[in-house]
């Protein structure tokens, strides 16, 4: 977790950096897209803040009235940058609108461009990183950040050839064409994010491809026992649930059936980072034959 607030700091200082950019570019120019660029930025601010203000709330431990962690904070953060980014969509088209209406003329255009394409770049490579560190770390408010991230890279790359477009053919009205085409991009971002959050909060269930490996784990390491299941997964944030039930043999003894127990559980916490388990032991009559993993 300390990994990861000291990427979501970083965020802040880098995306007060390409806003800084930014604003300079559309100062030079008067470009309506390069306006809703710099725009997007403020967001990309708020969002990183969001960010790291969650990872801490996350990393407090379980207490009395938390008894499962406060992992799910993350996907509060998510939706507030999902939030966030349909009202930067929205300003976004509010602006373009107003140039469509009064097209004007952009100053020092490849200038701008060239100042814009180095905030570009630079969104580039840490959106990457911070793809990576989310898939990494498991955290859906860092995930969130480069994802919102990816898509200001794809629209300033759009804003550059249009501003370029514009300026060779002298179509004014391009400039706020392209500042309406970056604000359905992001707004699209912005859908992305929140669903994505959502399915979190609603604890939907892990991956098929997920749930194959904890099935696939309890089969190897369940040696003893009958059968398991009513298996259940999810993410909590960075960390993951698992429950089943495990039919073990009338006469077992307590402590045999422990045993088989923790065996499971130190696999599947061996393979999934942040893992708890709870296993159900029954006797062989509560068997669910058509639905059980069969040991």
């Amino acid at each position: 977790m300390t990994n990861a607030l000291t990427l979501a700091k970083a965020s802040i200082a880098i995306g007060l950096l390409v806003l800084g950019i930014k604003t300079l570019a559309w100062w030079i120019t008067g470009s309506v897209a390069l306006l809703s660029d710099a725009l997007e930025s403020i967001v990309n601010v708020a969002t990183a803040v969001a960010a790291l203000l969650a990872l801490r709330v996350a990393a407090q431990p379980a207490d009395d009235n938390h008894p499962y962690g406060h992992h799910k904070a993350e996907y509060f953060s998510a939706v507030l940058e999902g939030v966030l980014i349909v009202i930067a969509a929205l300003l976004i088209l509010h602006s373009a609108a107003r140039g469509l209406l009064n097209p004007q003329p952009i100053e020092a255009p490849f200038t701008g461009l060239g100042i814009n394409l180095i905030a570009g770049a630079i969104n580039g490579w840490w959106c990457f990183v911070l793809i990576r560190a989310g898939r990494r770390l498991s955290s859906p408010a860092l995930s969130a950040d480069g994802r919102h991230l990816l898509s200001d890279v794809v629209s300033s790359l759009g804003v550059t050839v249009g501003v370029a477009a514009a300026v060779w053919t002298g179509w004014l009205w391009l400039d706020p064409v392209l500042a309406a085409l970056v604000a359905v991009n992001i707004l699209w971002s912005g859908w992305q994010v929140i669903r994505g959050s959502v399915g979190g909060l609603m604890d939907e269930s892990v991956p098929t491809s997920d749930l194959e490996t904890v099935r696939a784990l309890i089969l190897s390491h369940a040696e003893g026992a009958i059968e398991a299941h009513d298996l259940r997964a999810r993410h909590a944030g960075a960390a993951t649930f698992v429950e089943f039930h495990l039919v073990v043999p009338e006469d077992m003894t307590v402590l045999v059936a422990h045993e088989i127990c923790d065996r499971i559980e130190a696999a599947l916490k061996a393979r999934i980072d942040n893992c708890t388990v709870t296993i159900h032991v029954e006797p062989r009559h509560k068997a669910k034959p058509d639905e059980a993993l069969v040991i």
